[in-house]
């Protein structure tokens, strides 16, 4: 799994690329809380674009991410979700709690 971080005024924009699996899951977590720790980031975009497979480790981390950002009063949304990742979210509900949008301009 690739991320590649950018920020955009209070926002940090995460785009994913590769599987996130338990592989990744724990890499991709630490790097992300590393991030919005050091830059006291409270909103978080993830862009799924690039993320061909999702398993249950990667709903931990999208939900770990939201309990965190809910705790200092912040918020995540996920953009560009691809179908085989997106039925993932909708099987688990997640998109109940987390805002999906169909591109980053619509998130920001």
């Amino acid at each position: 799994m690739y991320l590649k971080f950018d920020k955009k005024d209070d926002k940090l924009i995460v785009l994913l690329t590769g599987e996130l699996d338990h592989h990744s899951a724990e890499e991709v977590r630490a790097k992300i809380d590393d991030r919005l720790d050091r830059d006291k980031i409270k909103k978080l975009v993830m862009n799924f674009s690039g993320v061909t497979f999702m398993d249950s480790s990667g709903i931990g981390v999208v939900i770990g991410r939201y309990k965190k950002l809910l705790g200092k009063n912040g918020e995540i949304c996920v953009v560009e979700v691809k179908d085989r990742v997106k039925k993932v979210f909708e099987l688990s509900g997640m998109f109940k709690i987390i805002k999906s949008y169909n591109t980053l301009e619509e998130a920001l």
